[in-house]
Order: C-alpha cells, then structure tokens, then sequence
C-alpha cells in the first residue's frame, strides 16, 4: 500500500467468532499491530501458504503486542463453507490465533468485510498499524521474510497514546485479557 495513501482500516462485520472466547474489535485494539489474513477454507493457496504463513506470524510474534487475526471470507462456494464446516477445518489444521466469520452480504456473494476492504480474493493479507490505518494490503501469495520485515518495522514504532482507554474497555478482567495473545498490561 501506497504510504502517502493510506486509509483508516474499516472495522470488521463479523458474523461468528472462533478461538476467542470475547470477540476483538479494531477499535479496541488500537495501538497494537494487526495481522489480518482473509481466506477461505477450500482456497488451495490459502491452506498451502496463507494459513501456514499466519500460524508462523503468530509463532514468531508471539511475544510482542501483535495481534493475529483470521478472517474466513466466503465469496463462492457459500453451501458448504458454512461455520460448523469451518469450525471441523479450524480443529483439523490446529489453528489457534482468532478466526472471524465474515458478515455475508445482504446484496449478493462477496461478504461485507471484504468489499469494506476492496479485496480482489483470497488469500489477502492485511496490516493495520498501531494508528489503525492499513499499511499494508496484499491479494496473493507473498514471502515470509516481506511479512515480517513490515511487521518488524511497524512493531518497532512507538506506541501512540491509548492511555485514555480504560482496560475495562480493552478487554482486561481480574483473570488477565479476554482476547488470546492480546495486551500485556492484563496480565
């Protein structure tokens, strides 16, 4: 994505929530890097790199403030990419970062989340900055060393304020966060 364009990343219209026991928002995120990986489970290139890709990202991240989200974008297939399918996928490939059933589209196939980010398809993978603006947007394959060193850069820059956020309101109970892998100030 072109940086002197750079856009205010749409919140996401999900529909269902796995491995995340509180769903995340973007806004309740805001001073964390976002990973966001849109797929689909009958996408040959996303179960062969794109969903390998991202279980590394959070392997590798893991002890940062990056957050990891998947987003199972339907836009063919919609009969039998249903949610207890995806849910029988997700246990079967031992995925473990937060995945969010994109909100289908009252006006036809391409579900909401991925017309509110112009996604041509699947795989897509997505970087929103600390700010909240998508840094980073891109349909296709693309190497691990690219999705890290832009990872790297952008958890290196310094965390704006969000000390107006109370962590009530950024998902902090007495038993630590909400969201999995999610703020360090929980714990």
């Amino acid at each position: 994505m072109n940086s002197s364009y750079r856009i205010a990343a749409p919140e996401l219209a999900v529909s269902t929530w796995f491995n995340s026991p509180t769903p995340p928002s973007l806004e309740w995120l805001r001073g964390r890097v976002v990973f966001l990986h849109a797929f689909q489970m009958l996408c040959p290139a996303c179960v062969s790199h794109g969903l390998p890709q991202t279980q590394r990202v959070q392997a590798v991240f893991r002890e940062t403030d990056l957050q990891v989200i998947g987003l199972h974008s339907v836009f063919e297939h919609h009969a039998v990419m249903t949610p207890d399918a995806l849910k029988a996928f997700i246990h079967e490939y031992r995925l473990t970062f937060p995945i969010a059933v994109d909100q289908p589209s009252d006006d036809g196939p391409i579900p909401k989340t991925m017309e509110r980010y112009g996604m041509r398809g699947t795989p897509t993978a997505i970087i929103i900055g600390r700010d909240g603006h998508v840094e980073y947007h891109r349909f296709g394959i693309e190497d691990d060393m690219v999705i890290g060193a832009r990872l790297a850069t952008l958890l290196a820059a310094p965390i704006p304020d969000v000390a107006a956020k109370s962590p009530e309101t950024r998902g902090c109970t007495d038993d630590g966060c909400t969201i999995p892998n999610t703020h360090d100030e929980c714990r």
